[in-house]
């Protein structure tokens, strides 16, 4: 007789093994496309396919409906046409609170309610050219300062004037960001990449490579129509944001100085600024966005007292010399993670 009862232990291991086997782990994915007026792309391994695409377009629609000063019906939008009635989410809620936060270690350099002067100079949704002088720019500046702007715990928001117009651009891609990395890590992903108009949030590391997640940073001498890095950057836990108007950078015809032209939020006039690009490392994109805009108004040597106060904040800062060359100055924290090319 022939006897079979040793079958079914067979069969148990040999589909244990074919499921270890079959047990990869972490897949990388992907997700890449256009929104907030930039382009995006996301890497993320899991072992399971997220609906990352669903999960995107919920995150930018709540951002664009919440804070686009290009969408008409936005929280943002009706706030700046005078609506009172207006009640804002917990999204506009936060970025005001980072908001506020940066403003006042600035000293006011990085201000969301300069939003008339960025319009006034061409820069905002409001195109097209304005006849600028002293006149005009005083009278915007009695609107501008985040001190005329008070948020009620049910969201109400009050201004000292219907004139006062907040801008969120400097600091909402940022943020943006950090819910797409949220939304992640909620899935249970604990090693990925967010690239949003250049901005970035990089948790655990690249497991394909089995290396941290590298990243580039611009150089500021490039043309219009190039693309060139001037150094890599290890990003370990953190984001990055880098702020530069490299593209629009001017020389001084007497000097031969390069020089950016930034709104300073003090002055109202947009001036020269010897810092051609900041990126900034800090515990969200949003707060890197912001202090990154910040170090463009300030300059090299206010920039650098700041950093110094600063904690968990690192920054990389390419300037324009007395003599018309390019330096840098990087914070301890950038020049560990810093790697030249």
């Amino acid at each position: 007789m022939i006897k079979i009862y040793f079958l079914r232990p067979l069969v148990v291991i040999f589909l244990a093994l074919f499921l270890f086997s079959c047990d990869r782990g972490p897949v990388e994915r992907s997700a890449v496309g256009e929104a907030l007026g930039t382009t995006y792309q996301v890497k993320y391994f899991s072992e399971e396919d997220l609906p990352i695409d669903k999960a995107l377009d919920s995150i930018f629609e709540r951002v664009n409906q919440s804070m686009s000063t290009y969408r008409k019906d936005s929280d943002i939008s009706r706030l700046n046409r005078g609506d009172s009635l207006v009640k804002v989410d917990s999204l506009f809620q936060e970025v005001f609170r980072l908001s506020e936060k940066v403003y006042r270690e600035s000293g006011g350099y990085f201000d969301p309610t300069v939003g008339n002067l960025v319009n006034l100079y061409g820069f905002g949704p409001e195109k097209g050219a304005r006849e600028i002088d002293s006149v005009k720019i005083d009278s915007i500046m009695r609107d501008v300062g985040l001190g005329k702007v008070k948020i009620a715990a049910d969201g109400k928001v009050t201004k000292t004037s219907p004139n006062v117009y907040l801008d969120f651009n400097a600091i909402a891609k940022g943020y943006a960001i950090d819910l797409i990395g949220h939304y992640l890590e909620s899935k249970g992903v604990e090693n990925y990449l967010v690239e949003l108009g250049g901005e970035l949030l990089a948790k655990g590391e690249n497991l394909s490579k089995e290396d941290h997640w590298m990243v580039g940073v611009d150089d500021p001498g490039q043309k219009a129509d190039e693309r060139t890095l001037t150094a890599a950057v290890k990003l370990i836990n953190r984001a990055m944001a880098t702020s530069g108007n490299y593209r629009k950078n001017r020389t001084d015809p007497k000097t031969g100085k390069m020089y950016v032209h930034t709104v300073n939020p003090l002055t109202g006039y947009a001036e020269q600024s010897n810092v051609l690009s900041a990126s900034v490392l800090a515990e969200n994109c949003a707060l890197a966005d912001a202090y990154a805009t910040a170090f463009m108004a300030m300059g090299l040597e206010r920039s650098k007292q700041l950093l110094s106060k600063l904690d968990n904040v690192d920054a990389f800062l390419i300037y324009a010399k007395e003599n018309g060359e390019m330096g840098r100055y990087a914070t301890s924290g950038f020049e560990e993670v810093l790697v030249e090319l």
